[in-house]
């Protein structure tokens, strides 16, 4: 197995990141229309319309979507990407912050 060389971490993750963002800007579109699971059970159960307004129900990415953004495909998109990047950016400074911590004892 000497002649097999393995990827690197950088490529590795440059891939993920990829995979992520084509996930999140274009797959997403066709993702499913009907209630996910909580939305289904308020629903079946008969108490969705007690539902109110979440904070930031006006936010600039409320309901998956990116305000100002006339064409649905394209601000679904957008709002996926930005997602991605931002839980990315969340999990890459933890990991940084948590690897850097000072192990000695002494």
């Amino acid at each position: 197995m000497s002649g097999t060389r393995r990827p690197s971490n950088r490529a590795v993750a440059l891939v993920v990141l990829a995979v992520a963002l084509l996930l999140a800007g274009v797959v997403s579109f066709y993702a499913a229309g009907s209630p996910d699971g909580l939305n289904r059970v308020a629903l079946d159960q008969g108490f969705a319309d007690t539902q109110e307004a979440h904070a930031a129900g006006n936010g600039p990415f409320a309901g998956y979507a990116t305000r100002d953004v006339e064409d649905e495909r394209l601000s679904g998109g957008l709002a996926g990407v930005v997602g991605v990047l931002v839980v990315l950016a969340l999990a890459g400074g933890l990991t940084f912050a948590v690897r850097r911590r000072d192990t000695s004892d002494g």
